[in-house]
């Protein structure tokens, strides 16, 4: 069984005049709990391939399974309700609201889950937190945190909609060499006990170190 699979992916952009093939018959398949490195230099393609998987972007050409959902055709709206569901974001910017505090934050995605009561949202907000180690620092905002803090709020507001899989786009571009580390061993934790599938589009070496597999991407396409 695959949490994700990628099929004879093609992704094209218009630049001008000029066709830009960012990804060419992409074809790869991800296994349950899997901490997994798409690797790459910039321009690359990696990011493109995380984003496509990540239903943020649909593909030119080939298809996608989430599960065993197609999601390469879905509606706009289908992939919004799939991307609450089941993926989880993490990103380099940390996309954290400044006007709302960490519990704000975490809980803000899940107010559009009508799956989800006032009190499983709370409750899972206060454990994610604290699994990350910000039970005493719920009530701050991102101003009053560090880069570090606001990262560990960023990945407590990706597991809080209870994903399979969790998204990071360079997670630890923005943080100096102490705090990457500490992040990147919260998340390996995570993935060892909660047993959630990660994939991280990266250039970091610490992160393909860990990973328990590495797909490297060149000039959009899969180098073997």
């Amino acid at each position: 069984m695959s949490v994700v699979r990628v099929e004879h992916v093609y992704k094209e952009y218009k630049l001008g005049t000029q066709t830009v093939h960012a990804l060419q018959d992409i074809s790869m398949v991800v296994a349950p709990g899997r901490f997994l490195a798409i690797a790459g230099p910039s321009g690359s393609g990696k990011t493109t391939l995380l984003n496509l998987i990540g239903c943020i972007d649909t593909p030119s050409k080939g298809d996608i399974f989430i599960g065993e959902e197609m999601v390469s055709r879905k509606t706009p709206d289908e992939l919004a309700d799939l991307r609450a569901r089941t993926l989880g974001f993490v990103f380099q910017t940390f996309n954290l609201l400044p006007v709302l505090t960490a519990w704000e934050n975490v809980e803000y995605p899940m107010l559009q889950r009508s799956d989800l009561g006032k009190q499983e949202r709370h409750e899972r907000v206060k454990h994610y937190l604290e699994t990350v180690g910000l039970g005493g620092k719920m009530r701050h905002r991102p101003n009053e945190l560090s880069g570090g803090q606001r990262q560990r709020v960023a990945i407590a507001r990706a597991l809080a909609g209870g994903p399979s899989i969790i998204l990071a786009d360079e997670p630890t571009a923005n943080l100096d060499s102490k705090t990457g580390e500490s992040i990147l061993a919260l998340m390996k934790q995570i993935n060892e006990t909660e047993k959630t599938t990660f994939i991280f589009s990266t250039h970091d070496f610490r992160i393909m170190e860990m990973a328990d597999r590495v797909v490297s991407v060149a000039d959009g396409r899969l180098v073997v």
